[in-house]
């Protein structure tokens, strides 16, 4: 039985959490200045990329600076991840979501996730999500408190990788990049849903992820699915806080990742 929330237990829970917030220190702290952030458009603008809504083609131009350099999935692939010695099944959806997707793709196959602990897990007063997916939570001596806060660091430029807010109108040709829909998404929040976390600047996610416990529909349109457990929603249901990714495997649609260069 799917649940779906009641919109006062959402609203306290974004306020008193912040369950989605954080690929930095810094963007905690604008996190932490406004609470409405996964309720409401937002509009704050990084420092580095526009937030205007734009459409784009994946072959000729991009709507935010670098986008072309970053992986896409062109198609679908699958991932399974083992945690607590089950196997998950993801189905990672490259076709209305190609670079939320490729992101997540490429960073599986360099082995990011591998040994990463769920630093998150939200099920009271309802049913509401797991995340995981900061490369700091391999370290053991790096302290609870910043868990959360950390991202995918390429090797080649010292930086942290980020992604643009992608998400893509129902019926739409082309995903929306750098700012919240109202449309229904063509990808939503139900139970079983793979999403990016990321702060409330819009383009901030980086390999943080989540799984949604329950229909979260008050989330559709703010942030990015890019997937959905088809087998192993059971393993999800018992993941706690602590919990690490012993593993994360592509065994079907690697082909369809294309990296530049």
């Amino acid at each position: 039985m799917r649940l779906k929330f009641p919109q006062f237990l959402v609203a306290l829970l974004i306020v008193g959490t912040l369950i989605l917030g954080g690929c930095s220190t810094q963007q905690n702290a604008s996190n932490a200045s406004s609470t409405s952030a996964a309720t409401s458009t937002a509009t704050e603008t990084s420092s580095k990329t526009s937030t205007e809504a734009t459409s784009v083609s994946q072959t000729t131009s991009e709507s935010i600076p670098g986008m072309n350099d970053l992986p896409r999935l062109e198609g679908k692939a699958t991932v399974v991840m083992t945690v607590n010695g089950a196997p998950i099944t993801i189905e990672v959806d490259g076709t209305n979501a190609p670079i939320t997707a490729g992101n997540f793709v490429d960073l599986v196959q360099k082995g990011v996730y591998d040994g990463s602990v769920f630093h998150r897990v939200v099920r009271d007063p309802q049913p509401f999500v797991v995340q995981g997916g900061d490369p700091q939570s391999k370290d053991p001596s790096v302290p609870a408190n910043r868990l959360g806060t950390g991202g995918y660091i390429d090797p080649k430029t010292k930086n942290e990788r980020y992604i643009p807010l992608e998400i893509k109108p129902k019926g739409a040709a082309e995903p929306i990049y750098g700012k919240t829909i109202t449309q229904p998404p063509a990808l939503n929040h139900k139970q079983g849903a793979v999403a990016m976390a990321r702060s409330q600047q819009p383009n901030s996610a980086s390999s943080q992820f989540y799984f949604a416990l329950a229909d979260l529909g008050f989330l559709d349109g703010n942030y990015a699915v890019f997937g959905n457990v088809t087998s192993g929603f059971e393993v999800v249901n018992k993941i706690k806080q602590g919990d690490r990714i012993e593993s994360a495997k592509v065994t079907q649609g690697a082909e369809n990742l294309k990296t530049p260069g």
